[in-house]
């Protein structure tokens, strides 16, 4: 049984998995960079070791500085989390090497998921549908132009090497074909070291719904439901939710299939999520598969009451999964809002400064999962976001509530937060009705701007309104005893 992790992440997922190795009697092991030296997730850790200067480059990204911490501390496995190097095959095999525990699939395997052309081919394989677009690298206009007049505008052109949105062009003809062809090359190699991009088919209207999926070295392989991942800023989400509000019955049953066939098709070791795009007709189409943890992760732990970090731990170490698929049950519905250092009302712009202040919601339904604490500095180094809000009721109507009276009472003081922008979205009667696609934000993002501003006009008018009756019933007071000066009864009573 592991004994101590190395955690290689920062933030609220740090702060996640040393609270889960704490329940199950691990040491835990953080690293910081200077910035965070004062984080949360380093005063909560059993050790913690300077990793390096801000840029992530310099810090969480380096894979030396890591390792030489690895030896440092004895550390018999390591947790990537998500993000930075999670999906990183160079560095899950040099952990191998060092006798280390990777907690996560093969290197083989986060090799083929994560390049999408390598995955579109395994999955075509499996028996899994596709995108309509290409298996292979675009090199050239003409072939470009060629495979979109085949599929027919408009097309998507993606990164081979990564995704969060980076390297993703939106192209409706061919007029802008070359220069989105550039850009999207370009902010790959940028984002990636590899500038190879392919074409997509754009689907229209579609929601972006993914499977977990948990395996282990036996042969065991489980799926544990959807998660409605459609309300997207920049093509990362904001506001997931399970079950989705669009999947049925049946189709809940095909798309777990598919994902278990593509788990098994790839040989696959501990917690993955199978995400695919659904278009308006129910007809479902294989997006990626991600070798890692999710962020989202908490809203399938509320439904299904199984800790995800620890089961990854326990198969990392050898153990059979804990449970069978006839044993899971999706109980109920969970709500969660990325909160974000950032103002959904200008464009997402990022905000940074010292939190001076937090004040967090309590109470039946609700889980918040922070990497933050009062004092701490956010710096442009990093991801914006600082922690997830959950909640979880009976049915969808009651996690709502929920929701929205956890987002009424969270305060992040000191900086700009995506609470306000979460709060008016989740108002809105297209998501309190579920019927919302991945384009659902663009399309109401200015009349949610003019909602806010005409509730702080409502506001300011209702303030207004207060001051001009406290200084109208002031005056009044002051004028009848200006009054009384002059009143014989009051001449008489003094």
């Amino acid at each position: 049984m592991i004994k101590k992790v190395l955690i290689a992440n920062r933030g609220e997922i740090a702060v996640r998995i040393i609270r889960a190795c704490k329940e199950m009697g691990i040491e835990t092991v953080a690293i910081y960079s200077k910035p965070d030296r004062t984080s949360l997730h380093v005063i909560l850790a059993d050790e913690a070791y300077f990793i390096g200067p801000g840029p992530s480059t310099q810090s969480y990204l380096n894979i030396e500085n890591i390792l030489t911490i690895l030896k440092k501390s004895n550390a018999d496995a390591v947790h990537p989390g998500y993000g930075f190097l999670s999906e990183n095959c160079d560095f899950a095999n040099a952990i191998i090497k060092e006798g280390a525990i990777w907690i996560g699939p093969s290197d083989e395997v986060i090799t083929t998921m994560g390049d999408k052309m390598a995955a579109r081919k395994l999955v075509i394989d499996a028996g899994a549908p596709i995108v309509p677009g290409t298996t292979d690298p675009i090199t050239n206009v003409c072939e470009a132009k060629e495979i979109a007049g085949k599929i027919g505008y408009p097309i998507l052109i993606k990164a081979a090497g990564g995704g969060g949105g980076k390297g993703m062009r939106i192209i409706h003809s061919e007029v802008k074909l070359e220069s989105a062809m550039e850009q999207a090359s370009s902010e790959a190699k940028n984002a990636f070291a590899d500038e190879r991009i392919y074409i997509e088919k754009y689907l229209e209207e579609p929601h972006h719904i993914e499977i977990q999926v948990f395996a282990d070295q036996y042969g065991n392989i489980v799926t544990l439901g959807e998660r409605e991942c459609s309300i997207q800023r920049r093509y990362q989400k904001i506001i997931e939710e399970t079950p989705s509000p669009f999947i049925d019955k049946k189709l809940r049953k095909e798309l777990s299939k598919t994902a278990h066939d593509i788990t098994k098709a790839c040989n696959y070791l501990g917690a993955g999520t199978i995400e695919f795009l659904v278009d308006k007709h129910k007809k479902f189409y294989f997006l990626e598969m991600n070798t890692r943890l999710q962020v989202e992760h908490p809203i399938t732990e509320m439904v299904t009451g199984i800790d995800l970090v620890k089961e990854q731990i326990l198969v990392a170490s050898g153990k059979k999964l804990s449970y069978s698929q006839q044993h899971i049950q999706n109980n109920g519905h969970s709500i969660e809002c990325r909160i974000y250092a950032e103002n959904g009302f200008n464009n997402f712009s990022p905000s940074i400064g010292t939190i001076s202040e937090i004040m967090f919601p309590h109470g039946l339904g609700v889980r918040i999962d922070e990497g933050i604490r009062a004092g701490q500095e956010i710096t442009p180094y990093y991801d914006p976001l600082l922690g997830k809000l959950i909640t979880w009721g009976n049915n969808r109507k009651i996690a709502l509530i929920r929701m929205i009276r956890a987002l009424e009472e969270l305060q992040i003081i000191g900086i700009e937060s995506s609470i306000p922008f979460c709060l008016n979205f989740i108002k809105h009667k297209i998501f309190k009705d579920g019927k919302y696609s991945t384009h659902t934000l663009d399309e109401i993002k200015d009349q949610l701007l003019l909602d806010k501003l005409n509730e702080k006009e409502y506001l300011a008018a209702r303030i207004s309104a207060v001051e001009a009756k406290y200084i109208s019933r002031n005056s009044l007071t002051n004028k009848r005893k200006l009054n009384d000066k002059n009143n014989n009864w009051s001449q008489i009573s003094k």
